[in-house]
């Protein structure tokens, strides 16, 4: 790509994008208080939920994980432990792979369940699609990067995509570091980039809607009901 291309992919619409996400919430949550949440559809189908539901999200928890300890913890920490890049890579891909096919699976489950059970099918939105769709791509082109990568070819995010990440919130805007980072790396940025975009205006805001209260508040009694002869 030639210097200007890099300058809006990686110095521009990174912040395009955190301006949607972060003004988008702010609009959705003064604009549509009542529809922020989940929309839970489970009591209209439980099974393919509970498993497709489990294996997604606890995927995508260890999938984070490993963002986190790969892009926003700098190497010369790994460096300062004694943690070698060889070392890191094996690490990551031991628990990079399974977590993301768990992912995959999981969200392959979810996605059955919205076309094959009539009652959701015809209650999920164009927004609900529209998350599973980019969702898919994420994951998807996520995994493939990781297989992809798995001799490593050379490349390590860690010099390369992370410095460049963090300096985005540092305003120390580097294009540069993108110039020699595979395609697919680059897919999966830009697939992150389009599911950002959306996230604010989707169910996906009910990720920050967590109940605090919930931690004091009293249990509720459900008591089942005896009807006298």
């Amino acid at each position: 790509m030639s210097a200007s291309i890099d300058w809006i992919l990686w110095g521009i619409l990174p912040y395009i994008v955190l301006t949607i996400f972060i003004g988008g919430h702010i609009y959705r949550y003064q604009k549509d208080q009542f529809g922020w949440s989940s929309k839970s559809s489970e009591f209209l189908e439980k099974k393919h939920l509970r498993i497709g539901s489990t294996l997604f999200h606890w995927g995508m928890l260890f999938v984070l994980g490993g963002h986190f300890l790969g892009i926003l913890v700098p190497v010369t920490v790994y460096e300062s432990f004694g943690v070698t890049e060889h070392q890191y890579h094996i690490i990551a891909l031991a628990f990079g792979i399974p977590a993301g096919i768990a992912a995959v699976i999981g969200l392959v489950l979810l996605c059955y369940r919205r076309l094959s059970v009539q009652r959701i099918k015809k209650t999920t939105s164009k927004g609900d699609w529209a998350v599973l769709f980019f969702l898919m791509i994420v994951v998807v082109s996520g995994l493939s990067a990781t297989f992809l990568n798995v001799d490593s070819h050379g490349f390590d995010y860690r010099t390369t995509i992370a410095p460049w990440f963090r300096g985005l919130f540092i305003f120390r805007i580097e294009p540069h570091l993108m110039a020699e980072v595979p395609v697919w790396f680059k897919i999966h940025l830009l697939a992150n980039y389009a599911f950002a975009s959306i996230w604010p205006f989707t169910r996906m805001v009910h990720v920050f809607s967590f109940p605090i209260r919930y931690l004091s508040r009293s249990y509720v009694i459900y008591k089942k009901q005896v009807r006298k002869a």
